[in-house]
């Protein structure tokens, strides 16, 4: 596949890869400072609310109707009519989600109680999580606006600031946990002031490269905008379909909530290890992936489009697969080495495992769905996408009401690894029957050597793993050491594995000229 295509999202990638590294280092304070118990619980759903909101409007049904649109504008209007555009919608969506904004922090009590109802009204949970949730709620809007910028820098060609501008929020963190933590009654409120902060941060810090590019929003009403009115008519499916997506999490925590304290800790730290390769690799591949793929549309380029779509999904199956099983075998290293620290315990170490061995199973299938869903909304089929997440959801609840009975808050795992698996099955028949998409041939040698490569690394990591024992009782720089050597010993027993069955990188670096 394309080179250039290659390389963008490598660059995205990487940038995406500081942010992620600088997240780790907030998550191992955040670890020492507060472990995993009933106050962390109470500023994670004060964390996910606003997240929620963010990414149903600004990241999801805005960003995934607004880049298609702007490419289409791009290449087939003329530039005033472009700046008009993007001027409405700045306008509009500033407008809508300030009241959005101003709502939420009103009724932070009611929202704490519909989404964490195992909080008790009376309790410090509950009171810890309204406290915060008006702190951070207005978070969405910083954030909303600072993914406006982003999409129109992405639909520009320019990833790099967009992709690096999440670090802003982890240094904010950080930066307030260690300065402000000591100085407040209630330690944990620096979390909520440094949420806010990042945001701040990462809008002011896109603005310079979209001068860069000679666009400077003036953000006007403009719901009667031809464009704005198209965007609206994409998006109302596509808000009831992120919707369904960000319930799926917020569902977890409505009944990680009713299970005993730190519960909803635990979920968040294993689900922080499984955004990893998901955040790096997921959401760079998405992010190039909707601007080639909407451009091959806009163009009525299928051969284009097809061509990308199945390096996408080539690229998936090589990173993916990998990074699953590595989490899967290296779960309690991972855990053991970054957070085994001051108030997170042994115990702490063994429920975030149990839940990450589970997110692990799902890791291909939610990049899968990341790929193929933009693939969708690159044609502009919003209904399909909604369609099949309606049925996600109602199998995540009824498995969650089912698992959480036998594996509690590791339960809540599995069965978001499940319904994602059945997402990414039903998107993959959707693609092929209505798009008439058709993925290369080389796929029946591409697809056993990659599962071979990934059998053999299991393997080795396993038994290197079970032959040093336990790294909880080593000094933190040898567990550093040792959790290091892990992953360079899985990636050349996988890299080696795919060399001997004859995989070479020119079978995913096919040139496809993309103008």
């Amino acid at each position: 596949m394309s080179k250039q295509l290659a390389k963008s999202t490598s660059l995205v990638g990487s940038m995406t890869l500081i942010s992620r590294i600088v997240g780790f280092v907030r998550d191992m304070l955040v670890a020492q400072y507060f472990g995993a118990g009933a106050q962390y619980d109470a500023f994670l759903v004060a964390f996910k609310l606003p997240n929620f909101f963010r990414s149903l409007l600004a990241e999801g049904a805005f960003s995934q109707s607004f880049v298609p649109l702007l490419a289409e504008y791009r290449d087939k209007k003329t530039a005033e009519e472009t700046k008009h555009y993007i001027n409405a919608c700045a306008g509009s969506l500033a407008f809508v989600v300030t009241i959005i904004t101003i709502l939420g922090v009103w009724g932070a009590p009611f929202l704490v109680r519909a989404f964490a109802p195992g909080f008790e009204v009376s309790g410090e949970r509950f009171d810890l999580a309204t406290e915060m949730l008006r702190i951070t709620f207005p978070y969405l809007l910083l954030i909303t606006m600072t993914a406006f910028v982003a999409g129109i820098l992405n639909t520009y060609g320019k990833f790099t600031a967009p992709a690096f501008a999440p670090t802003l929020l982890n240094i904010a963190m950080i930066a307030t946990m260690v300065w402000l933590t000591r100085h407040l009654q209630t330690p944990i409120m620096s979390l909520a002031w440094g949420v806010i902060l990042g945001g701040v941060l990462q809008f002011v810090f896109q603005l310079p490269f979209l001068y860069q590019i000679k666009i400077k929003p003036r953000p006007k009403l403009g719901f009667k905008h031809e464009g704005v009115q198209r965007l609206l008519r994409l998006m109302v499916p596509l808000i009831y379909g992120a919707s369904i997506l960000q319930v799926n999490l917020l569902i977890n925590t409505m009944f990680a909530s009713m299970l005993p304290d730190g519960s909803i800790s635990w979920l968040y730290y294993a689900e922080r290890m499984m955004q990893f390769p998901l955040g790096v690799f997921g959401v760079a591949l998405s992010t190039v992936a909707l601007t080639h793929l909407s451009k091959g549309h806009a163009q009525k380029n299928h051969s284009h489009y097809n061509d990308i779509l199945d390096w996408s999904m080539k690229f998936a199956w090589l990173i993916a697969l990998p990074a699953a099983v590595g989490l899967g075998v290296l779960a309690r290293p991972i855990l053991v080495a970054l957070f085994q620290y001051g108030k997170f315990t042994a115990n702490d170490v063994t429920q975030s495992e149990k839940a990450l061995i589970f997110f692990a199973i799902g890791l291909l299938a939610f990049i899968i769905v990341k790929v193929l869903s933009v693939a969708c909304y690159a044609k502009q089929d919003m209904k399909g996408p909604v369609q099949i997440a309606t049925i996600s959801l109602f199998l995540n609840v009824g498995l969650n009401a089912v698992l959480m009975q036998y594996l509690a808050h590791a339960g809540l795992a599995l069965s978001t690894s499940v319904a994602a698996t059945m997402t990414g099955l039903l998107l993959y028949i959707r693609m092929k029957r209505r798009h008439h998409v058709s993925f290369q041939k080389d796929w029946i040698s591409f697809g056993p050597r990659v599962i071979v490569a990934n059998i053999a690394m299991g393997a080795a990591l396993y038994f290197v793993v079970q032959a040093v024992g336990d790294l909880s009782v080593m000094h933190s720089v040898f567990r550093a050491m040792y959790l290091t050597g892990y992953i360079v010993l899985g990636v050349i027993v996988y890299v080696m594995t795919l060399l001997v069955l004859g995989f070479r990188p020119r079978h995913v670096l096919k040139p496809i000229v993309i103008e």
